[in-house]
């Protein structure tokens, strides 16, 4: 993930703002608002600026895959290229569907929200999606979690981070 945000930062950075950046970064699988927001600490963006701007680039993709991805995989799955990709990602997602057994709505939010590899917002979001549940209740999860994520990126990226860089 590292070797992610640094490459955004100095590549992208050199063409469009670092705000401009924290947001793309946000909006990325993989990155999400974590990413996000260890850019900003090392960008030296105020929290208060990066905090909003990371949020909002990390929703911004949930109600697409929630409505959508269902019939993209089904229209990509028969293609020879990106078929096995396809079954790839549902498998993937399927296998950490386990997290959610117990309770869709907690379980769905603390997906989301506790920063572990292969969790995050875009992943909680197919899931959802490839489960059946509710749209209504698993956009609220997935905000919930969103808003925990940040705050415990925050505090690891501002405090520790922020700490080591400085």
């Amino acid at each position: 993930m590292q070797v992610l945000i640094e490459w955004f930062t100095s590549t992208l950075g050199q063409y469009i703002s670092e705000q401009a950046v924290i947001f793309l970064i946000s909006l990325l699988p993989i990155l999400e608002l974590r990413g996000g927001l260890i850019a900003a600490v090392l960008l030296g963006i105020p929290q208060t600026q990066a905090i909003p701007i990371c949020i909002i680039g990390n929703i911004i993709p949930i109600p697409f895959i929630l409505l959508f991805i269902k019939k993209i995989f089904e229209w990509l799955r028969p293609t020879k290229l990106l078929g096995p990709v396809i079954r790839k990602l549902e498998d993937k997602a399927m296998n950490k569907s386990s997290a959610l057994e117990k309770g869709e709505f907690i379980g769905l939010m603390l997906f989301v929200g506790i920063p572990l590899p292969g969790t995050g917002a875009w992943t909680g979001a197919l899931i959802a999606s490839l489960l059946g549940i509710d749209i209504k209740k698993s956009s609220i999860a997935i905000l919930c979690g969103i808003a925990m994520a940040s705050v415990i990126m925050t505090i690891f990226s501002y405090q520790f981070l922020g700490n080591i860089v400085a």
